[in-house]
């Protein structure tokens, strides 16, 4: 389908010169030592640069150069502050990003009239009243308020329709140009505020309080204001500020120990040491890695309520999956009536069609087309009426439908199975015909529960379309079997790849199904999944989730339903669709605009990104730290232990020349990593020990050359400019 640019799909490029004008501002903003303390390792990092400012103007007013040339403190000062300030901008471009993409979704939030339904009362002054319309603005409805919205009208708030069907044109939040069918009932009722009624008329009951609705969510989330650091990010805060802590104690002690060897060690070089050896690369990225993660998933059409969530989902070890839709294609589709032995086969289709005339589930419509179109030997559904009859609605825990009608309407038949004149037949009724499509187990149980016999041939025909991966739905008519019609499911195709995919990452697929447990297995089997719930009903995925968290597993699940709500605020990762109903949106942790079965899998795939990323580049961190020592220590105590010498591998000019090579890229391999911090590490679908052998390798030895490669260019072209 087209998409068309929205606020939910803004992707602004990582460098576009108003994102970089706001970040290069909040850069400096951010300097204020209240901000900064959060980053205990850039802050220690903004301390040592006030030092050396302190240094450099005593050099300048005093004119000694006990502590070195003012020139050099100048450099030191100038770039530890550079420092700072590009750790600041990674931070802030990463925020601009999500303020951008905020403030598109703002011109959607525009005041609105509502005309919210008000039964009896004087409305205020000044406010008109048409019939038992009170037109009001959007801003003035509260939870519980029921207001009308008709063809062209803008959707004022969040909510649920309670009356009416209409198509809805969502684009303003999804980017998806193609509409929705939203209706009363069931968990398509779900409508969001700032999208727009295209087509008939719809009564809505407002969900939210002002200033709650799902936008005014996404638009605090996407500017990072409710952004709030995940237990994973704390504690690797806690580990680079323990580092910090012990870099602190090495390098005061150092003082001591170099005057003991008659090396003196200027505070400039002293400082220099401290940030070269800290993990000021991964300090500096922290925060942008983090919001990244959420920028990536909200470019997914996802809005994670947390950077928690995004996080889990990365460490998920279960994926609990809806059969329908996210395996097969979608609805499935009937294909063909056996009638039970001793049933014609136009009196099989008549009872099917008749417990089908008002189901208005996809398998229902496609039993009627199925016997509107078929070869019967009879116009079986010319004439047929469920006039007066009452619909009995399929509920998950009798796993059947059909209708309760007078015998009248269906007793008396032609040879060719068509009603005769009712006129003839009215004094033929008797009390009511009861017709029951449904899973085989559970009309076995009705027909049994009456006294009569489920017979073998049927038994043995639903076994049979169960074991080729159909589905089998029996057909009684009062209590008796009529027959079984199968329902046939296409499995996605490409599903099987992705399926690997999750296997090689460590994550287990579970398929959840209501079909019965042979056509389960064999949809399983074929689409490769590891397990399935079959016949399943709302607690059992209840019951699933809670044995996988037993066990220390981390369990993800989609949900759109009311029913669902319960298992997604228990799942570790709950994904609610965007069209479901308010409850499930409300206990999911994340929310797809897309309302896309199979984003599920992709969302698993955004968090494991989000943690490779963080995880490469702490190590590229580290490791880089190595060349640095190299680099300083031999400059610190080279002339007083000429035999550090051997450790000078890099043969850099002089003992300044190496300082400050040292220091200067430290600074620019800060900025240089943005980029890879904001777009994520390519994901790979890989075993654990596999990706950490590839990090290892990359990020880790990589991160040992490079500084020895950028720090040695470095100091050449200080060499020849001083």
């Amino acid at each position: 389908m087209a998409k068309q640019s929205s606020p939910g799909r803004t992707r602004p490029g990582l460098f576009q010169r108003d994102l970089v004008g706001t970040a290069i501002r909040e850069s400096f903003i951010k300097l204020n030592p209240a901000i900064l303390i959060k980053n205990p390792v850039m802050f220690t990092v903004e301390v040592g640069t006030l030092i050396m400012l302190l240094v450099t103007i005593y050099i300048a007013l005093s004119g000694d150069t006990s502590q070195g040339s003012l020139g050099y403190n100048i450099a030191i000062t100038g770039i530890l502050f550079a420092t700072v300030l590009f750790a600041n901008f990674a931070e802030a471009i990463a925020e601009a990003r999500g303020k951008a993409q905020a403030e598109s979704l703002r011109k959607t939030r525009e005041e609105t009239p509502a005309r919210v339904i008000r039964l009896g009362g004087t409305p205020p002054v000044g406010q008109m009243k048409l019939d038992e319309i009170e037109i009001i603005p959007s801003s003035q409805l509260k939870k519980g308020d029921v207001f009308v919205c008709e063809n062209g009208d803008i959707i004022p708030s969040d909510g649920e329709i309670i009356e009416g069907l209409a198509t809805i044109d969502e684009s303003a939040i999804t980017g998806e140009s193609a509409p929705v069918i939203r209706e009363a009932g069931g968990d398509r009722s779900s409508v969001t505020g700032g999208t727009k009624v295209l087509s008939d008329r719809i009564k809505v009951l407002v969900t939210t309080q002002p200033g709650e609705s799902f936008l005014d969510k996404m638009i605090a989330l996407v500017e990072g204001a409710s952004r709030q650091k995940t237990p994973n990010e704390i504690a690797l805060t806690i580990l680079l500020a323990g580092f910090t802590l012990i870099f602190v104690i090495v390098c005061v002690a150092l003082k001591p120990f170099a005057e003991y060897a008659n090396t003196p060690i200027t505070i400039a070089a002293l400082i220099s040491l401290f940030v070269c050896l800290i993990p000021t690369t991964i300090g500096g990225l922290l925060s942008a890695i983090g919001i990244a993660g959420m920028d990536r998933a909200l470019r997914a059409n996802v809005i994670a309520k947390s950077g928690r969530a995004v996080e889990t989902a990365g460490d998920v070890d279960t994926l609990l999956l809806d059969k329908t839709g996210t395996i097969t294609i979608g609805n499935r589709k009937a294909t063909n009536f056996y009638p039970a032995p001793g049933v014609s086969q136009v009196d099989m289709v008549r009872a099917s069609t008749l417990s089908s005339l008002a189901d208005e589930t996809p398998e229902g419509k496609s039993i009627v087309e199925l016997a509107r179109n078929g070869n019967w030997g009879a116009d079986v559904t010319r004439s047929l009426s469920i006039e007066g009859a009452t619909l009995i609605k399929f509920t998950a825990e009798t796993r059947s439908s059909g209708i309760d009608m007078p015998t009248r309407s269906n007793v008396a038949r032609g040879t060719d199975g068509r009603v005769k004149d009712e006129a003839v037949i009215s004094d033929q009724t008797t009390d009511v015909i009861r017709i029951r499509k449904g899973a085989v187990d559970s009309i076995r149980a009705m027909v049994e529960r009456a006294g009569n016999t489920f017979p073998a041939e049927t038994d043995r025909k639903a076994k049979e379309i169960a074991a080729n991966g159909g589905t089998p739905l029996v057909v009684a008519e009062n209590e008796v079997v009529k027959g079984v019609v199968e329902l046939q499911d296409i499995i996605k195709p490409g599903i099987q790849e992705r399926f690997q995919r999750l296997r090689r990452m460590g994550v287990k697929t579970v398929m959840v199904t209501g079909d019965n447990p042979l056509t389960a297995k064999f949809i399983a089997e074929k689409a490769g999944v590891d397990d399935f719930i079959a016949e399943a009903k709302p607690e059992d995925k209840m019951n699933y989730i809670r044995h996988e968290q037993t066990g220390g597993k981390l369990v993800a699940m989609m949900g759109d339903g009311t029913n669902d709500a319960p298992a997604l605020a228990q799942a570790d990762v709950g994904v609610a669709m965007n069209s479901g109903t308010q409850a499930a949106k409300e206990a999911g942790n994340m929310v797809d605009l897309d309302n896309d079965p199979t984003k599920l899998i992709e969302v698993v795939e955004i968090g494991k990104q989000l943690l490779i990323t963080r995880g490469t580049l702490t190590t590229f961190s580290i490791a880089n730290d190595v060349a640095k020592y190299f680099a300083i220590v031999p400059a610190l105590f080279i002339s007083s232990i000429p035999a550090l010498q051997a450790l000078n591998i890099m043969r850099l000019n002089s003992p300044e020349s190496a300082i400050l090579s040292a220091v200067i890229f430290n600074a620019i391999i800060i900025p240089m990593l943005i980029p890879l911090a904001l777009r994520g590490v390519e994901y790979k679908p890989i075993g654990a020990s596999a990706l950490l052998r590839r990090n290892l390798l990359i990020y880790g030895v990589g991160g040992i050359v490079a500084p020895f490669i950028g720090i040695k260019i470095i100091d050449l072209v200080i060499g020849l400019i001083f």
